[in-house]
């Protein structure tokens, strides 16, 4: 027994609707699958993190990889230092003081020794004769849209893009990467970072929402269809 042709569903009236609904779709799901890839990179990142930690610092190489935890030596050229970014610490206005170190056979590293004071109440340590850095290797930067400028003449820098501190310091060539520092609190300045960088890893709660707002758009797309098919 068929249905009286006023009751028979008229599917072509979900031609449009549906038309709309995949694009949107397809984009959610992107996006979820993308934040998938993200979170195994990002998940694969912080392993080897804690891994170089845990393990001692390797002699820094001509190409090293990022973040990756090594030990350099040579001199610092104190009279090249400058400042980089701005950091408050316990109350106090301070910045990254970036020291090149001269090295034998390769050009100078741009080394992150540790935050300082602007005002400085306490001296700074400025070891002279031959040193050894360690830390982890930290790509050079770019200057962002909104990124503030530097003031080469001042010696004020706020991205660490490792050409132009060393253009502003007369220095042709510098390693294109940077050494940031890492030791032990010990009380004196500069302040060294104290352990290898931890970039955040919230990419599986961005999984569940676009995965989730996926599920929700189909949800939603079957109910309103199932009411759309039953009108008259």
């Amino acid at each position: 027994m068929s249905l009286p042709a006023s009751r028979k569903p008229n599917w072509r009236r979900l031609l449009v609707p549906v038309l709309v609904m995949l694009p949107v779709l397809a984009v959610l799901i992107g996006l979820g699958t993308w934040q998938v890839q993200r979170l195994h990179w990002k998940t694969g990142l912080l392993a080897d993190l804690a891994a170089a930690e845990a393990g001692p610092a390797q002699p820094l190489a001509a190409s090293p990889q990022p973040w990756s935890k090594v030990f350099a030596t040579g001199r610092l050229m104190h009279r090249h230092e400058v400042l980089l970014g701005l950091e408050v610490r316990n109350g106090t206005l301070g910045a990254s003081l970036v020291t090149p170190l001269e090295r034998s056979g390769s050009p100078p590293l741009l080394v992150n020794r540790g935050w300082v004071p602007l005002e400085r109440t306490a001296p700074i340590d400025h070891p002279e004769g031959g040193v050894r850095i360690e830390g982890y290797v930290r790509p050079s930067e770019s200057p962002g849209l909104f990124a503030a400028t530097d003031d080469p003449a001042g010696r004020r820098f706020y991205t660490f893009d490792t050409a132009a501190i060393g253009a502003a310091l007369g220095l042709p060539e510098v390693a294109p990467f940077a050494l940031v520092a890492v030791a032990p609190a010990e009380g004196g300045l500069p302040q060294p970072a104290r352990s290898l960088p931890r970039p955040t890893n919230n990419h599986l709660g961005y999984v569940v929402t676009w995965y989730g707002l996926a599920l929700a758009l189909v949800g939603v797309f079957i109910a309103w269809a199932r009411i759309r098919l039953k009108e008259p």
